[in-house]
């Protein structure tokens, strides 16, 4: 199911891309990008066809993360990114939860306006080396304390890819939490059905006509296509070939990175 028979690239409006694994392989000196994505997305916009990042990076503001994105030469603005602090913040706000942080440094000033005093849920992200036995302990002492607990993940990813290998991702240790208080985190980020809809909706497109391209096969591929979306794996970031036989999600085309979809994708215009 490669780019050979692309019929799904028809009567396209929009994209939305994943971050990580397809415009870039993140990493302690700050990523590389993957050869030929800059110049993909150059030709995106300039095609006149809409963008949008959606992704569930959750270790910096997006601020923080469009220079990251831009010095590695994507031409990306924060209103062209979808990400699930903001969104969690909404919900905080909305059902008046003060939450203890469990997420990275970097992310922190996301929460500034969110009273986090007396906390009544807990807010979980890719902490990284914040993920420590006496940080994960406070977390669930406090969940274990309350009479109606709420967790709050920033996602659920098992993995991610760096450029040292791969990594553990949020999605282990909320499945920890969950486990050792008996509860169901509620997930702000991929492949939750509100996240897909609320960066549509920043896309200005109707899913039939959106496009997701990711190297997640679950909560990329198959998170979009509950949606109604058209999806793509890249054979970049995360891919093993053992995604191709997932018993359950089963990508609309393979492709092996996000040039070779562009090309496909801008062919149909």
């Amino acid at each position: 199911m490669a780019g050979s028979g692309s019929g799904w690239a028809r009567a396209v409006r929009g994209l939305l891309l994943d971050v990580s694994g397809v415009l870039y392989d993140s990493g302690a000196d700050g990523g590389v990008p993957i050869p030929g994505s800059a110049e993909a997305v150059r030709r995106i916009k300039a095609s006149g066809l809409k963008l949008q990042l959606c992704t569930n990076e959750t270790q910096a503001t997006r601020e923080k993360f469009v220079r990251k994105l831009r010095a590695l030469g994507f031409d990306i603005s924060v209103a062209e990114v979808t990400a699930p602090a903001p969104a969690a913040c909404h919900l905080l706000k909305e059902r008046g939860l003060r939450p203890h942080l469990l997420v990275h440094d970097d992310l922190v000033p996301e929460f500034a306006e969110i009273d986090q005093t007396n906390p009544n849920c807990v807010v979980l992200g890719d902490a990284a080396e914040n993920f420590t036995y006496a940080n994960l302990n406070e977390a669930f002492r406090l969940l274990i304390g309350m009479e109606k607990p709420v967790l709050i993940s920033l996602g659920k990813g098992r993995y991610y890819k760096e450029t040292d290998g791969l990594k553990l991702d949020v999605g282990a240790y909320m499945k920890a939490l969950e486990y050792a208080c008996d509860i169901q985190a509620e997930v702000v980020g991929k492949p939750a059905k509100t996240f897909f809809e609320s960066a549509l909706a920043e896309l200005g497109v109707p899913p039939e006509q959106a496009i997701m391209i990711g190297d997640d096969i679950v909560n990329d591929v198959g998170g979009a296509q509950q949606c109604g979306m058209r999806a793509l794996q890249v054979r970049t970031g995360k891919y093993r070939p053992s995604d191709e036989n997932h018993p359950e999600v089963k990508p609309d085309a393979y492709v092996n990175n996000l040039a070779e979809a562009v090309d496909i994708i801008l062919q149909q215009l």
